[in-house]
């Protein structure tokens, strides 16, 4: 019997219980979130019943750009961690790749070895036992339930040696709590601070951060549901078009398994198509700034060559 046919559904075989939950991951999956529309709904009411909590109209639009803001440099984190580091579909300069590992440090994606081998074996075994969060054993645990429940085998696999490579890897790694600790703890306790000795409402800090918590919370289900879920059933072009801009692109997942080492997931022309896929706009961007090189793309992404007029 070969290893193949050996394997069986990861649903299965992981153990699932109050016990086995990994408090980390539900944390950032599903309490973290939570806070933070919590934190905005007691804002809001604090707002409205208390005389001396003043809202003004445009707190509005100041909280729907920063859940915007969240969301972009979230995907700034995992699209180039997705195409670059996982598919090494080209090079990053070192102080990219610092902000990089910081972005992911945002978006609560965990550590980076964890990321790319869970990624590997979905590729290895895509929708057929062994795949990580495959969608054939339930939507909920290729969604959600494959994060909550973890297998120490896989954790404690090593990182990929392309991946031991880069030195910000593994300081980003090698950091990873107290990285955490700064970004989510540390950050936005210096932000109260200063709104606090410049004399700006309080109430508008909690509001920014709760947006920032929530736009952080859609990036993150948005990827999962629209990659795990979404990106492997058919559905209308209009859904998953919301779900790539959510995700910056990394939800068009048609093609991403037939030619998985491609920086753009749709064509390069195209104003529509570089909005949509901004994952593969900002590489683009970047490689014209000399802060990426050797971009590999998908030849169905490339003009079309003009053919030669005939003398």
């Amino acid at each position: 019997m070969t290893i193949e046919t050996a394997l069986r559904a990861r649903s299965e075989e992981i153990l699932r219980s109050w016990r086995t939950l990994d408090w980390t991951s539900a944390f950032s999956a599903v309490i973290y979130p939570a806070l933070g529309v919590l934190t905005l709904v007691v804002a809001l009411v604090l707002g409205f019943a208390l005389e001396s909590i003043h809202l003004h109209w445009w707190y509005a639009p100041l909280a729907i750009l920063t859940t915007a803001a969240a969301v972009f440099v979230c995907n700034m984190g995992i699209g180039p961690l997705h195409r670059i580091w996982q598919h090494r579909a080209g090079h990053l300069s070192t102080p990219v790749q610092v902000i990089v590992a910081i972005n992911c440090i945002i978006a609560m994606q965990g550590k980076l070895k964890d990321w790319v081998n869970y990624h590997s074996q979905h590729h290895r075994h895509a929708d057929e036992p062994g795949d990580p969060h495959n969608p054939s054993e339930g939507k909920f645990w290729a969604w959600i339930g494959w994060i909550l429940w973890r297998d120490k085998q896989d954790m404690d696999r090593p990182m990929a040696r392309w991946l031991s490579r880069f030195k910000v890897v593994e300081w980003a790694d090698r950091n990873h709590l107290w990285l955490s600790a700064v970004v989510h703890l540390v950050l936005p306790g210096l932000v109260y601070a200063v709104f606090a000795l410049l004399g700006w409402p309080l109430v508008l800090a909690a509001i920014l951060h709760a947006s920032a918590v929530i736009g952080r919370g859609m990036q993150f289900h948005a990827t999962t549901l629209g990659v795990n879920v979404f990106g492997h059933m058919k559905t209308p072009k209009w859904f998953a078009y919301t779900l790539a801009l959510l995700t910056g692109g990394e939800a068009l997942h048609g093609h991403h398994h037939d030619f998985p080492r491609s920086a753009l997931n749709l064509p390069r022309k195209g104003i529509w198509n570089r909005i949509v896929d901004y994952n593969g706009t900002v590489l683009l961007l970047l490689s014209k700034l000399r802060l990426a090189r050797d971009l590999v793309i998908a030849p169905q992404f490339e003009p079309a060559a003009v053919p030669a007029k005939a003398n």
